[in-house]
C-alpha cells in the first residue's frame, strides 16, 4: 500500500511537471516585451535621477506616466532643461513603441499558441485527480458516446481520452464530464486519466493493434505500481481478435455483430423472457437485481453446503447459478451443492438484499444471523 501511495504522489509530479514545462514553453516569448518594458523602465529612472533633482521614486514615477503616455505634468516638467526635454520626447516615443508592440506581440501569441487549452487542461486534471473507482474509456466513437449515457443514468464515474484534434468538441457535444485529449496508450494519458485509483479500462477502438497496445500498456502499468488487476473490456469483430485480446489479458471482449445477433435470437426464441431482462437488469430503480458475487479464499462459507448458507431466509435473495473456478457452471444449484474457494454466485433479489448477502460471504466467520436460524 505504502508503495501505491508513493507511486500516485509521483504521478501527481510527473502531470503538473510536464504540464509546467509546456506552460513554460508557451509564456517564454513574452520574455522579450517584457525585457524592454523592464530596460526602459531603468534607463528613464536613472535618467531623471541624473538629469534632475529627482529623488529614486520621483524618478520611478515620472518614468512610468512619460514611458506609457498616461500623463504629464505632474511633477516639474515645466523647469525642464533642454536635455531633459530630449531624453523625455525619446522615452515617449520609445514607451509608444515598446507597448504597441507588445499588444500586438502578446494577442499574436494568444492567436498561435494553446495556453487557453493548457490552463483547461491543467483544471480537468485537478477535477480527475479527484476520482476513484473510476472507468478509462480509450477512442472516442458511437459505442462510447453511448457507454457514457448508461455510465452516466448508473452514476459510474469515468474519463474518456482520445487523440484526434476535435475531441474537445465532440466531448462537449456528448456532455463527456471528464475526458482527456492525448494518445491513450501513453504513459502521460495514463497518468492524466488518473489511472493508479481506477477500477477498469474500456477500450473501443476499431483497429486491433490499438486495441493490443493499449492493454499491454495497461498491465505493465499495473505492475509497476504493484496494485491488483485492472478490470480491461475491449471490443472486437471476429473471433480470432477475440482470442487474441484475452490471450494478452482483456477480462472481457464484446463483439457488437454477436451481440445483436444474440439479442434478436432471445427477442425470437423466448420475448417474454427478454421482456423480463430488460426491465430489472438493464433498468435502475427496479425491485429485482442480479448481481455475482466472488465468495473469497478466507469465507466462511467455503466447503459448506449451499444450503447452510440460509440466503433465502436472512437477505430473500435466491443462487439461481454458480461458476466454479476451473469455469464449470451449476445451474439452479440445490441445497446440497459445496461452496467452493473462489467460485461466482449469480444471485437475484433486491439491491439491498444483495448488498447484505455480500456482507455475509465476506466474513471469516459464520455469521449470528445464520446461526440462529
Amino acid at each position: 500500500m505504502k508503495k501505491v501511495r508513493f507511486r500516485k504522489k509521483n504521478d501527481k509530479h510527473n502531470v503538473e511537471s510536464t504540464l509546467s514545462s509546456e506552460l513554460y514553453r508557451q509564456l517564454k516569448p513574452f520574455r522579450i516585451p517584457l525585457i524592454l518594458l523592464q530596460f526602459f523602465v531603468l534607463f528613464g529612472t536613472l535618467g531623471y535621477l541624473v538629469l534632475e533633482d529627482y529623488d529614486l521614486m520621483q524618478a520611478f514615477f515620472q518614468t512610468a506616466y512619460t514611458f506609457t503616455n498616461t500623463g504629464f505634468g505632474a511633477l516639474k516638467e515645466a523647469e525642464f532643461g533642454t536635455i531633459t526635454i530630449l531624453f523625455t520626447t525619446l522615452l515617449m516615443v520609445c514607451g509608444a513603441g515598446v507597448i504597441t508592440f507588445s499588444v500586438a506581440f502578446t494577442i499574436s501569441v494568444f492567436n498561435n499558441s494553446s495556453l487557453i487549452s493548457i490552463f483547461k487542461e491543467r483544471n480537468m486534471i485537478y477535477k480527475i485527480g479527484r476520482l476513484h473507482n473510476h472507468y478509462v474509456i480509450c477512442y472516442h466513437n458511437e459505442h462510447t458516446i453511448e457507454l457514457s449515457k448508461q455510465f452516466r443514468e448508473a452514476q459510474i464515474p469515468f474519463v474518456v481520452v482520445d487523440n484526434t484534434s476535435d475531441f474537445e468538441q465532440e466531448a462537449k457535444i456528448h456532455k463527456y464530464p471528464y475526458y482527456i485529449n492525448a494518445n491513450p496508450h501513453t504513459q502521460l494519458a495514463m497518468l492524466k486519466t488518473h489511472l493508479s485509483s481506477a477500477k477498469g479500462i474500456v477500450t473501443f477502438s476499431s483497429n486491433i493493434a490499438e486495441n493490443i497496445a493499449l492493454i499491454a500498456s495497461v498491465r505493465l502499468f499495473e505492475k509497476e505500481l504493484g496494485r491488483k488487476p485492472y478490470y480491461v473490456i475491449a471490443n472486437a469483430n471476429t473471433q480470432e481478435e477475440i482470442d487474441k485480446l484475452k490471450k494478452l489479458g482483456c477480462d472481457f471482449v464484446v463483439s457488437a455483430s454477436k451481440l445483436l445477433a444474440q439479442r434478436i435470437s432471445a427477442m425470437a426464441i423466448r420475448p417474454d423472457m427478454e421482456n423480463l431482462l430488460e426491465e430489472f437488469l438493464y433498468k435502475r430503480d427496479t425491485k429485482l437485481d442480479l448481481e455475482e458475487i466472488i465468495v473469497p479464499r478466507y469465507s466462511w462459507l467455503v466447503l459448506r453446503k449451499l444450503k447452510d448458507s440460509h440466503f433465502r431466509d436472512v437477505t430473500n435473495v435466491s443462487v439461481v447459478a454458480i461458476t466454479q473456478k476451473d469455469g464449470k457452471q451449476i445451474s439452479m444449484p440445490h441445497g446440497d451443492v459445496v461452496v467452493t474457494s473462489e467460485c461466482k454466485m449469480l444471485v437475484i433479489g433486491s439491491s439491498e438484499g444483495i448488498r447484505m448477502t455480500k456482507h455475509l460471504i465476506m466474513r471469516k466467520t459464520k455469521p449470528k444471523e445464520v446461526d440462529y436460524i
